[in-house]
């Protein structure tokens, strides 16, 4: 095994690994900036895409309580009660106590949010058709299904961490 505390053994495997990490530290921001871009779904009103996401999600699981979202999201429970505020004060969402323990409080969607949550969802299927055919234009269909197999298992990795 080599003496990786060398540094022209630490330069040398930094040069063959660090390309395809740029890349990949370049898609993950690229993505957040796009996840946290905020974007018209047809009502007239923009929204993060991050919210609007909390929103579909809030909306496909009625009675999901900010705890179950953020263990769902990977995210503190104060980052997406901030989102959650945000939703509820734009009239997306409202909260309902739990009968048998106020501490526990449920989310459901209002009739505005199913609404901008089904705008969502048809965006989105468009959306990924499209990005899908511009991909297979690059890479074929097994290809793009080890790219996702690659992305379940690195998300298993960084969830074990």
């Amino acid at each position: 095994m080599p003496d990786i505390s060398r540094p022209d053994i630490i330069e040398e495997t930094f040069a063959q690994l660090n390309p395809r990490a740029d890349e990949l530290y370049q898609f993950v921001m690229q993505f957040h900036d796009y996840m946290n871009g905020v974007r018209d779904y047809g009502n007239g009103v923009p929204i993060k895409r991050v919210e609007v996401h909390t929103l579909t999600m809030i909306e496909r699981n009625p009675g999901i309580t900010v705890s179950e979202l953020a263990k769902l999201w990977h995210r503190t429970k104060g980052t997406v009660s901030v989102n959650v505020a945000t939703l509820e004060k734009a009239g997306y969402i409202y909260r309902q106590k739990s009968p048998g323990n106020a501490k526990v409080v449920h989310l459901y969607a209002t009739e505005k949010g199913v609404e901008l949550s089904t705008l969502h969802k048809a965006y989105d299927n468009l959306g990924l058709v499209r990005t899908q055919a511009q991909l297979l234009k690059y890479c074929t269909g097994e290809e793009l299904n080890a790219f996702f197999k690659v992305v379940h298992a690195y998300l298993q990795i960084i969830q074990d961490w």
